[in-house]
């Protein structure tokens, strides 16, 4: 199931801190552009809502700083009928610099969990 999807970003000045060391919070907006480019070919049927977010953790382990580029690799690990779990790594340099773990879930109209469409696997996993 490794289809990985690679995201380039260069650190600006508006994503750090005073030190030059980008934010933490900006990790999850950034995951966010890179899943949203990961999935802009897919298609949800009338009446679905699509993927939210269930859960979100992140691990830290070097500073990006202002300046740096860097990739974001989106990668499904795991596909269940109504969720899905989302690997990215933040890279520089071939080094993990975080790594995001997400668990989107499939939602349908009524807002409930729904089964996701065969032809939304197909072209994510």
């Amino acid at each position: 199931m490794e289809k990985t999807h690679i995201f380039n970003f260069t650190v600006a000045y508006a994503d750090t801190d005073a030190e030059g060391i980008m934010y933490h919070g900006r990790y999850i907006e950034i995951g966010e552009r890179a899943r949203t480019n990961w999935s802009k070919n897919v298609v949800i049927p009338d009446g679905d809502l699509g993927f939210v977010v269930r859960e979100l953790n992140i691990k830290y382990s070097k500073p990006l700083l202002l300046g740096e580029d860097f990739q974001v690799h989106t990668t499904p690990i795991k596909i269940g009928s109504a969720s899905m779990v989302i690997e990215q790594k933040f890279v520089k340099d071939d080094k993990i610099c975080a790594i995001m773990n997400i668990t989107i879930a499939y939602i349908g109209g009524d807002m409930r969990p729904k089964a996701i469409p065969d032809t939304i696997i197909k072209m994510l996993g």
